[in-house]
């Protein structure tokens, strides 16, 4: 149960939550933009980083940088068993499956064009094979599908931003080729009830990709006990580098995928007249990979997995419950939606003022929040608007902070007013 809020109380910092020094280990925290205290409220678009993630890369580049898998000399060797792994922590991180069915990618882009041109359109065979999506889906979770030759069938969106689980009962009932979906949306913050998802494909023989992008970074997620059969995330969404991330896959699909790239590292054996390939995960990792940026996703994991996350989901939620709160007292203000079952973010328009004058305005203030579709228009064509703005939420987020974007957001209406 949330606790009682008091608005008009002094706001309670991460401290309150058995967080102590949380914010302090976030170097970029302290900063300002603007001359004013920076108000990072953009954590759906990109995470912040702890030092110890800051550090792991530092100390690969200056201590110990080095290619993997091709060298004998302590170096190489160290860089080795240092990204490979990265594999065991991923696997433990992801609720205890097996290390070799975590295939490292650049980021949950990467991830679901690699299931949807290796599993899927070899699979599928017949012309316009559907695919079971939502409409809140973001564009990587489209955009690879169509590519691959799909037919899409959304999941309806309710007006309150959920999913119309009459409508996905009807729609897994036809047995489409594949289920792709969201954990979390990036747009409304919605959580997806993913295990009875998977538990329905499962029923009807439907294989389903989930897109964790937006979860792993608010809560612990459970593979075993969702049901899926691949699963995917961004690092930078999870407080770690840029240009990485994990695909998950069950062992007996990817034993059955084709190479999504070809190159160095990913073959057996190599020859003019053609070319055999490693065993997964290693066939799905062509080329030199961004081995720092793995050593520093190991470093965001383990941080991760040493904090109280059931003490970021409370927070999270007293947040949420805040700012629907504060933002649903200014005139003119609206939410585009409001989830019942949602992580930290509140996406919204002003009447009379663009998204944009909105961030920018907000910008003015030192305050850091996205304005646009949020790579997902066909979300915005099903509530009607062409654009929204979108604050959004980490664990390092305080109640300091909501209330300044509220305050900002009524100088933004005392401006179009």
């Amino acid at each position: 149960m949330l606790r009682s809020l008091d608005y008009a109380g002094s706001p309670s910092e991460p401290a309150s939550l058995g967080m102590t020094g949380l914010r302090e280990q976030f170097p970029i925290l302290s900063a300002t933009s603007r001359g004013k205290p920076l108000v990072y409220l953009d954590s759906a678009a990109t995470t912040q980083k702890p030092q110890v993630v800051i550090d792991a890369e530092r100390d690969f580049y200056t201590g110990w940088n080095a290619n993997i898998h091709r060298g004998v000399y302590e170096y190489s060797e160290r860089a080795t068993v240092a990204y490979d792994g990265t594999r065991a922590t991923a696997a433990r991180f992801l609720g205890g499956v097996d290390a070799d069915e975590i295939v490292f990618v650049r980021g949950t882009t990467e991830a679901i064009n690699l299931v949807a041109q290796s599993f899927f359109r070899p699979r599928i065979a017949t012309a316009g094979a559907t695919v079971l999506v939502t409409e809140m889906e973001h564009h990587a979770n489209i955009v690879p599908w169509q590519l691959a030759g799909a037919t899409l069938v959304p999941i309806p969106v309710t007006d309150a931003g959920e999913l119309d689980m009459e409508a996905a009962t009807r729609l897994l009932a036809a047995r489409p080729a594949m289920l792709a979906v969201m954990h979390v949306s990036n747009a409304l913050g919605t959580i997806n009830p993913i295990a009875e998802l998977c538990a329905m494909a499962r029923t009807h023989g439907v294989p389903v990709l989930i897109d964790g992008a937006q979860a792993v970074g608010h809560f612990a997620v459970d593979l075993p006990a969702l049901g899926a059969d691949f699963y995917c995330f961004s690092g930078h969404k999870l407080f770690g580098p840029t240009g990485t991330g994990v695909l998950w896959g069950r062992r007996e699909h990817l034993a059955m995928m084709p190479p999504y790239q070809g190159g160095g590292d990913m073959i057996d054996l190599v020859r003019f007249e053609g070319s055999s390939f490693a065993r997964p995960p290693e066939r799905f990792e062509a080329g030199t990979p961004n081995i720092a940026g793995v050593i520093g996703l190991n470093a965001a994991m383990q941080w991760v997995m040493a904090q109280d996350t059931r003490a970021w989901e409370r927070h999270d939620r007293e947040l949420l419950e805040l700012g629907r709160h504060l933002l649903g007292e200014i005139p003119g203000l609206r939410f585009i939606a409001r989830p019942a079952d949602a992580v930290g973010v509140l996406t919204f328009a002003m009447d009379g003022a663009h998204p944009h004058d909105i961030a920018s305005i907000l910008d003015g203030e030192g305050i850091c929040i996205r304005a646009g579709h949020h790579c997902a228009q066909p979300l915005h064509v099903r509530f009607g608007v062409p654009s929204s703005a979108r604050a959004s939420f980490g664990p390092y987020t305080t109640e300091a902070e909501v209330r300044a974007l509220a305050t900002g957001l009524q100088k933004v209406r005392e401006l179009f007013g």
